[in-house]
């Protein structure tokens, strides 16, 4: 039996030539075989296991990994070392980089950003144009928004 959730076809991203679109060769979560994903640019940035998925044209590569059942959708953008896992969710027109970690339920979406070495978990939300960064944390049932800046 095949144990491979996905593969990495040789579809390019226009922008990225180094970046390549995933398929998904089983059913899981809302995700069925033969669907087209995003992004990445190598198998260390989307776990084999779980139930993350990196989808629409989000993009994943460095050293980044969206990993456990995380997903990173629409234009998201994940690079550096920056993780996304437990059930986190990336969406919209966001940036998360560095050494930035998104966990727990958090979502980040819209045009935030989250990056250095912050990281969002619980069930925070970073969204609209906030942006956190440095050593910051957001975490609980926190609320982000707007043009808000925490570093």
């Amino acid at each position: 039996m095949n144990k491979m959730k996905y593969e990495i076809t040789n579809e390019t991203h226009p922008l990225h030539p180094k970046l390549k679109r995933i398929r998904a060769m089983k059913d899981f979560a809302n995700v069925k075989k033969g669907d087209l994903g995003g992004f990445i640019e190598s198998e260390r940035n989307l776990s084999q296991k779980g139930d993350c998925w990196v989808s629409d044209n989000a993009k994943v590569y460095g050293n980044a990994r969206v990993f456990e059942d995380a997903w990173a959708s629409d234009n998201a953008e994940v690079s550096g070392y920056a993780e996304v896992f437990g059930k986190a969710w990336v969406y919209g027109d966001t940036t998360v980089s560095g050494n930035a970690r998104i966990s727990g339920n958090a979502e980040v979406f819209g045009y935030a950003k989250v990056y250095g070495y912050a990281e969002v978990f619980g069930y925070a939300k970073v969204y609209a144009n906030a942006m956190v960064s440095g050593y910051a944390e957001v975490s609980g049932n926190a609320k982000v928004n707007g043009k808000a800046v925490v570093g």
